[in-house]
């Protein structure tokens, strides 16, 4: 090999190796430093858009979760309101069975009747005032909770329905006389039936949501492995290659001092 003064081809060979190692050692323990093998799309460009991908998934499942436990919320105040519906129609069915016996005085048909239009009064005001989030509970149009996983959405809908004393048809009921009294004893025990359907209605929903809960979460966990299996660094593995790449680092070093070294006693030769 020539000696020459215009090119020092070892140093320049040492000097790009030396680099090499360094950029090496820099997206090493950039790695152990956030955790993530992909810090850049230089990293990993299709692994970090599969990760984005899961993670997109990831945030719309637990979203869709908040949803449908919110869903569930709404849910359950409405069955807690239908439950006292419940215990006002049994006050009531107690009132027409005593004022349909034939054996109270008018009076006294009269406070039950008053009584009667009370439970009647409240009835309707439950299925007024009744709200979750400032919004109606009991307003007869559809409940819509948005579920969605990674490849579709759909849609749960559950009618909550109007249990105002109209609607259960005890508005023309009354207590005044025995044969009054004995036709809203049969309104009312309609009445409570229908009330226990609805609440089976709900009850239903809510147990379908619960479900589907459960389902997205596990979803959600599947999606998170997945997503971290990417993403995430191999501590252990990059803890050896930073070990590797701070001893060639220290030794390229040396490599280029010694290259630069060389080229110096071609001086001996003017000497």
């Amino acid at each position: 090999m020539a000696l020459s003064v215009l090119d020092n081809v070892s140093a320049l060979s040492a000097q790009n190796q030396l680099s090499m190692t360094q950029t090496s050692l820099a997206s090493t323990l950039n790695q152990l430093s956030t955790g993530k093998r992909i810090n850049s799309g230089a990293d990993d460009a299709a692994g970090l858009s599969i990760a984005n991908g899961l993670n997109a998934n990831t945030i719309a499942l637990t979203q869709s979760v908040q949803n449908a436990n919110d869903g569930v919320g709404k849910l359950q105040v409405a069955d807690g309101a239908l439950s006292q519906v419940t215990t006002l129609l049994n006050r009531a069915v107690t009132l027409a069975t005593e004022a349909a016996n034939g054996t109270v005085t008018s009076a006294q048909q009269t406070s039950m009747d008053t009584e009667f239009s009370s439970i009647k009064s409240e009835i309707s005001r439950i299925g007024t005032d009744t709200t979750f989030n400032g919004s109606s509970v009991f307003t007869g149009s559809a409940t819509s909770i948005f579920l969605s996983d990674a490849s579709s959405a759909s849609t749960i809908t559950s009618t909550v329905g109007t249990l105002s004393a109209t609607t259960l048809a005890l508005n023309g009921n009354s207590l005044t006389s025995v044969s009054n009294a004995t036709s809203a004893l049969t309104a009312i025990n309609t009445a409570i039936g229908t009330v226990a359907s609805s609440r089976g209605g709900l009850g239903a929903t809510i147990n379908r949501l619960n479900s589907a809960v459960n389902v997205m979460n596990t979803q959600v966990s599947n999606l998170t492995s997945a997503e971290d299996g990417i993403m995430g660094a191999n501590i252990a593995s990059d803890v050896a290659s930073m070990a590797k790449y701070q001893i060639l680092n220290q030794t390229g070093m040396s490599a280029l001092a010694q290259a630069n070294q060389t080229q110096q006693s071609i001086l001996k030769l003017l000497q």
